[in-house]
Order: structure tokens, then sequence, then C-alpha cells
């Protein structure tokens, strides 16, 4: 992940929803199709499915109702147009346009409150195991971030300094997946890969998505978009038809997919997101390096009223809320993040946006609204350890994996991949080996 500051986004706009249906694999993907306006944060995103949410009728008391979405979810302030909290019941918007509203009613008190099915367990609902096998039974999905390969430079996701091979995100990431998922499947765990190649999930490509992308451009007001840019530095890129379509293709549809391949045929207890972080790097081909080295992770939360203002982001953070996933993420995310710093001694990373809120008590999590975090039925923990283009970071990549320790830069370290994978799996089997059952 590009600290947010450098990382381009999709505009915010009411855009094309796309609507036909293709099943590839057993999931349904969405495929390109210019279809009805709906009021959604992004061209790909589903209609809201308001009736899902009937499950939760009285599963939650106003008291933890309240103590969530203004607590978590909705801390920059909610507008009563869209969500209005009663007494015995809360309304929230389904259809701005009609004026809909789901009526969600709270139970009266915890123990009349009942109980929502779900298909993650906590730690707690676990048997409790052998210190051999702390995670024995416990499903876990490995994502990987980015795609990496053939795929890096289009998700600026690369950069290279001389004769040095490349460093490229998407294919560090996955060094570390498969490094610790055979560690948590020696503790027990049943472990999946979200993606295990360097390909993308999704079964779309960019030039799928070169329709939507001039009716995203037309909606921002410009009509005769220009096909394409001229590399990376093209100030003016983020006006240009393939630029659009490679940010739906690797930011929209790869996301989306692997939330559908989560939630529908892993259905795991727990995803973990791993990710390398960065900062602004300038020419990839002579990349600026810089002495910050930090780390951080995130859970989902801090929802910005603009955001909320979506139908699909106002409903899935409401779903979110409902299925109970905050407190048990942020305690693995904590405990987490102990261990992570411990082994690594890094700092937490400072943010300087107004889109997060430091949240636990490790210093080091912070609650953000991701696509991933946000989509994937289950608490998620999202890991942002090492800044990439911090020279001793590059130093380590440039190693590549080894075991026991090697000198870099005057100090014996280990393999940067195992470091990151060790030190997740000890704040899992300290989390798992400490929760009450």
């Amino acid at each position: 992940m590009i600290s947010s500051h450098f990382r381009p986004r999709i505009s915010r706009l009411v855009l094309p929803r796309l609507a036909v249906a293709l099943c590839v694999g057993g999931l349904y993907s969405t495929a390109p199709s210019a279809s009805a306006v709906d009021r959604l944060s992004n061209p790909l995103a589903d209609s809201p499915k308001w009736k899902l949410l009937e499950k939760y009728q009285r599963t939650i008391t106003r008291a933890a109702f309240e103590r969530l979405l203004r607590g978590v979810y909705a801390i920059h302030g909610i507008n009563e147009d869209l969500i209005r909290v009663d007494r015995d019941f809360a309304c929230i918007l389904m259809d701005q346009d009609a004026q809909t509203w789901f009526t969600l009613h709270f139970a009266k008190d915890d123990q009349t409150a009942r109980s929502a099915s779900r298909t993650w367990r906590t730690a707690q609902t676990l048997p409790r195991q052998k210190p051999r096998k702390t995670l024995a039974g416990l499903k876990i999905a490995l994502d990987p971030g980015h795609i990496g390969g053939d795929w890096a430079r289009m998700e600026e996701r690369w950069f290279k300094l001389g004769d040095a091979p490349p460093v490229e995100e998407g294919e560090m990431t996955l060094r570390v997946a498969k490094l610790l998922a055979t560690k948590l499947r020696a503790l027990g765990a049943r472990v999946s890969l979200v993606r295990d190649k360097a390909e993308p999930v999704t079964p779309f490509r960019p030039s799928d998505f070169t329709t939507i992308a001039r009716e995203v451009l037309r909606a921002s007001g410009t009509e005769n978009p220009r096909e394409d840019f001229n590399g990376p530095d093209d100030p003016l890129k983020d006006q240009t038809v393939r630029w659009h379509s490679e940010i739906l293709f690797y930011r929209g549809s790869e996301i989306r997919q692997r939330a559908r391949r989560v939630n529908s045929l892993l259905r795991p207890d727990l995803v973990l997101c791993l990710h390398f972080n960065a900062e602004a790097w300038g020419d990839e081909h002579n990349p600026s390096f810089i002495d910050r080295n930090h780390l951080h992770l995130l859970v989902n939360g801090s929802y910005l009223e603009s955001e909320l203002a979506f139908d699909d982001e106002r409903f899935e953070m409401v779903r979110r809320l409902l299925s109970r996933t905050y407190d048990e993420e942020l305690r693995i995310a904590d405990t987490a993040a102990a261990a992570m710093a411990k082994t690594t001694g890094l700092p937490p990373y400072q943010y300087t946006t107004d889109n997060v809120a430091r949240v636990g008590t490790s210093g080091y999590v912070y609650a953000r609204n991701l696509v991933a975090t946000r989509l994937y039925q289950c608490p998620v923990v999202y890991f942002e350890p090492y800044v990439m283009n911090n020279a001793e970071v590059f130093a380590r990549v440039q190693a590549g994996d080894y075991e026991g320790t090697r000198l870099i830069d005057g100090v014996e370290r280990p393999s940067i991949f195992r470091e990151y994978a060790d030190s997740v799996a000890d704040g899992l089997i300290e989390y798992y080996q400490s929760a009450p059952h």
C-alpha cells in the first residue's frame, strides 16, 4: 500500500452500475455493461440487498448499536437524513430517490437479544487446544495484497534501482503469504490463499472496462477524453480512458472478486490482508529513498459522512456493524501489532489525513474504510509493515529469502519475509492462547 497522500482514487461520483452477471468458477462476477444509474460509490459496486439485514432484528441493544456507530464506524458524524436512532429502533435510508427506510428494531437488553447466524467463529467459541496446536480448527484466509508479476507496473507497485531486481509489492506479499501459511498450518489452522500466484483473481481485464471508463469520465465532465497517457508521470493520466479502465480492473473488479471468493467459497473465521507500505518514490526508475520506516495495522471503521451518503457503503457499514466483527478484529490487530512491533522494532505510522481514527491500546492500529475490510464478511486485519523505499528495507528485499541471518548494513538480520511471517504468527499464537474459552 502506498501512503494515502500518494495513492490515486476514482472520484466519488454517481456512476453507471454494471448489472450483467457471469458465473465464473462457481462465483458470480460482475461483467462490464453500462446500465441504470444508482447512487453507488463505484460503478462495480453491488446494489444493496437490505432484506439481508432482517436476520439482525432484535440482535443488538440500542447502547451497543450507538457504541459501534458513533465510536467506531461513523465517528466523523451522522447525517440524520441517512441514519436516525430512536429509543427502540434505528431507521436507515435505503433509497434516496424513493425515500424508503429500513427499520432495525433493538433488543431490550443483552439477556433477551437474539443470536444472529454467522459463518465465522470467535476465539472464545473455538475449543481450547494444546500449545503445539494453538490454532487447530481456525479457518484463516490470507490475502496477499495486489497482483504483482506482469501487472505490478500498472498497479504502481513497482520500482527499480540500477541493475537490482525490481521491487514488486504483489510478489513480496505472496512470498510472505506462502511462508505464513506453512507456519499457521503447522499450528493446526486451515489456511487458504485468496490469491496463490501473480495473476488476477478476477476473470476480467482492463480492456473489458473501456466503455464504463468513458462513462466515468463523462460523468465527471470530460466529454472527449484521451485514450492513453504518456507514462506514469503524466499529470493528466487520470483524465484518460486507459487509466480509468486499469483502475476499474485492479482496484475495483479484482478486490470485489476476492471478496466474492472469501464470502462465498472460503468462508473463513479471519482474513489477514498482507501488504508492504511505501511513501512517494517519484520516478520508478530512479526512486527517492527516505529515512522513515514504520508499521501500522488497519481494521474497518471511520467512515466519512460523504462515504455514508452512498447507498452501498451505508448498507455495507450497517451490515458490518450488526455482524459484530469489530471487537474480535480489534483484539487480534492489537495483539498482532504488539508482536510485530517487538520483533521489527518499527515505530507506529502517524496519519496526517482525517479519514482514519486510532483505535485499541497498542498505538499501531487505525480504523479506516477500505473496500476489502468493508466487503469481507468476517473479522479482517490489514497489515502495513515496512516502507519499501526506505534504504534499509530495500537492501533487505534485495537480499531475498533465506534461513538464519545475514549481515545487512552492518546488522545481522533475518529475511524480511520470514520476519514478517514469524511476527504475524507470533501475534496469532498469543491471541488465541490467551483468549478466554
